[in-house]
């Protein structure tokens, strides 16, 4: 199976959702050849549709082309298992445009951020910008997610580090001014490792009333990484110097679920398990020097925690319920649809 446009991932979930069975899928970041690798061998073990996404920062990490061959190398080698790579906080249209012209099937573009990807924007920003994106990667077939409301934190230097809650209102005006296929909705979550204090208050309320008056577009939850308390322990016990954070409990995002949330994007969790493992590695086994040595085990701390994930979403077991789309069949999609 190749990469396939995020939408028919999507779909099945909302499927699922309006027959009373909701599911949500998660997005996880990737980085490098490992995390591709340590994603897709828990995507196979739990038989999981999978998005993988790549931010702004990764994509100057790794070069976009490196990337986009990685996760080509996830779809030929895993044929069975539905996967869309989905570009993650696009800060700008020309950045959207280099994505879908390397093969993206998916993209994001954050307007809720003016181009620094840290400044606030403002509704009319929001919404020029969000529309130009989707007429434009809409014409290739390919997905589009837009954001409304800001989270709090910051991650690869994305975010304002100020929560601003979706408005449930504002949400039906700019879906239809806009015509994204998929929001990503401020409900209380939080970017980067040091989240909360203590445990968040995540307004549920707000997924509800926004399913109920939008029932058919995909809603996204980001920055909804757990932090495990293990995986903290794990890091401070070899070495490292983490101070007491939380993240989104694991049940939080189970309710949501079940109030209609359709994507969650994880990226932390799986930079923590990552971490924990190399510096593992490190101090039980100072005389290793073979890169091999601890990015194996690095590889397969990560895949372990995303089973974790992929079964808590219960997403596992559901690839059979995709239906397989090319983005040339969404192109004809999108021509057929009313403005």
């Amino acid at each position: 199976m190749a990469l396939i446009p995020m939408r028919m991932i999507l779909q099945a979930s909302l499927d699922a959702y309006k027959t009373g069975k909701p599911y949500a899928i998660g997005a996880y970041n990737v980085n490098n050849m490992e995390q591709i690798q340590g994603i897709m061998m828990a995507a196979n073990k739990t038989q999981s549709p999978v998005i993988i996404q790549a931010s702004r920062g990764a994509l100057k990490y790794a070069d976009m082309d490196y990337l986009k061959h990685l996760m080509l190398a996830a779809a030929e080698l895993n044929p069975g298992i539905p996967i869309a790579m989905h570009l993650d906080h696009g800060n700008s249209l020309d950045t959207v445009k280099k994505a879908i012209a390397l093969g993206f099937t998916s993209v994001m573009i954050d307007g809720s951020l003016i181009e620094d990807g840290k400044t606030a924007s403002d509704y009319e920003y929001n919404v020029k910008v969000t529309k130009a994106v989707v007429d434009y990667a809409h014409k290739f077939g390919v997905t589009v997610e837009g954001e409304l409301g800001t989270l709090g934190g910051i991650e690869d230097g994305v975010g304002s580090g100020k929560i601003h809650l979706t408005d449930p209102n504002q949400a039906v005006k700019f879906v239809k001014e806009t015509g994204v296929d998929a929001l990503a909705i401020a409900i209380g979550t939080s970017h980067g490792a040091y989240k909360f204090k203590e445990e968040p208050k995540i307004a549920f309320d707000i997924i509800e009333k926004i399913r109920k008056t939008i029932p058919d577009v995909f809603l996204v939850s980001h920055g909804s990484s757990s932090v495990p308390h293990e995986l903290i322990d794990l890091i401070n016990k070899y070495g490292g110097n983490m101070q007491k954070t939380m993240g989104v409990p694991v049940e939080s995002l189970q309710k949501a679920i079940k109030l209609g949330i359709n994507k969650i994007n994880v990226d932390t969790d799986g930079r923590l398990a990552v971490t924990a493992a190399i510096r593992k590695v490190f101090v039980d086994s100072p005389d290793k020097f073979d890169p091999r040595d601890y990015l194996k085990p690095a590889r397969e701390a990560l895949s372990n925690i995303i089973a974790q994930r992929m079964t808590a979403f219960g997403t596992a077991g559901h690839i059979k319920y995709v239906k397989t789309a090319t983005l040339k069949d969404m192109i004809k999609l999108y021509e057929n649809s009313p403005a």
